[in-house]
């Protein structure tokens, strides 16, 4: 009986100790977009020719997953009518289209630390909007925790108008209204992964993200401006593969064995991991003003994380 007991006691450890791992490499990952978004933009393309050829390489791959996910006893249990289907496009418009085009471009104007940290208040986001459009009531630590958090961002952001002007002020609210857009995505998926599920709902609402980036590169920019540098091929197929399709498996994953809450507080990780490569990669500046920022963001939104429901805790890729 108690080898049974030590041996259940290990299996769960295994688990968790997975899922944390799990979840800090998905979070490391995700972090990894905002570099090489910066990286292409080096070869002189524009946010509608990045964010289309990251599109077009990973458009398979949800395929796949919608695929797979579709499958699945559950999906087959629930097929999809005429309702899911308009809802699964206006999410994938709003949550993976519309948040990522914006952030690309606000990106064009910012350095990849203060993206990310704009990008990490989107819980505290969720908390907002759901108080202003279903009048839910905000409590008073939730009220510290997005005043903590929104003072770190705005510290940043005063340090990099100071050097770099107006940019700044546009390339953050672009990344501003991305996290924005995300978040709504947020409070309206609910009741659809409780109905599709999670997996079926990501790989099918990104297909037609996907779709959609495309359509608005042919009606946008002639088709020769496809011929891009083949470095930018290279970034596109990595920011595909290991920044956009990897992680959200890799935080399904994590939440399936350590849930969404604990998930959320790992996935900490991704800011510090944006701005140590920015200063790494990019030769982005790290200085006393990012660094206390980057710390009262984390502790805004793990305030945020510890008082709330659990709800909004799933971070923008």
């Amino acid at each position: 009986m108690i080898a049974k007991q030590s041996h259940v006691i290990a299996k769960g450890d295994a688990l968790k100790q997975s899922g944390l791992l799990l979840a800090m490499a998905g979070a490391i990952a995700f972090s990894g977009k905002a570099i090489i978004v910066k990286l292409s933009y080096l070869h002189g393309v524009d946010a509608v020719t990045v964010i289309m050829l990251r599109m077009l390489f990973s458009l398979p791959l949800f395929l796949a997953l919608a695929w797979w996910a579709s499958n699945r006893p559950h999906a087959r249990a629930n097929p999809l009518n005429r309702r899911d289907v308009l809802a699964i496009m206006g999410l994938g418009f709003l949550g993976y289209y519309l948040a990522s085009f914006l952030d690309f471009l606000g990106l064009q104007f910012i350095t990849a630390s203060l993206e990310r940290l704009i990008i990490y208040l989107n819980p505290t986001l969720v908390m907002l909007l759901s108080a202003l459009i279903y009048k839910h009531r905000l409590h008073r630590m939730r009220l510290w925790a997005m005043a903590i958090s929104y003072g770190g961002v705005l510290l940043v952001f005063a340090h990099e108008v100071s050097l770099a002007g107006a940019g700044v002020v546009k390339g953050s609210a672009l990344v501003l209204a991305s996290a924005i857009s995300y978040a709504l995505y947020l409070m309206f998926s609910g009741q659809m992964v409780q109905r599709i599920g999670a997996m079926r709902l990501v790989g099918l609402a990104s297909s037609v993200a996907c779709v959609l980036a495309i359509a608005q590169f042919v009606v946008l920019r002639p088709i020769s401006s496809m011929a891009v540098p083949e470095e930018v091929l290279y970034l596109a197929l990595l920011n595909a593969t290991a920044c956009t399709v990897a992680p959200v498996l890799l935080i399904m994953l994590a939440i399936e064995r350590i849930g969404a809450s604990l998930t959320a507080q790992v996935g900490m990780i991704g800011p510090m991991s944006t701005v140590s490569l920015g200063v790494l990669v990019l030769g982005e500046p790290l200085n006393a003003w990012i660094g206390l920022g980057t710390l009262l963001v984390l502790g805004g939104v793990y305030m945020a994380s510890k008082h709330g429901d659990g709800n909004g805790l799933r971070h923008q890729g």
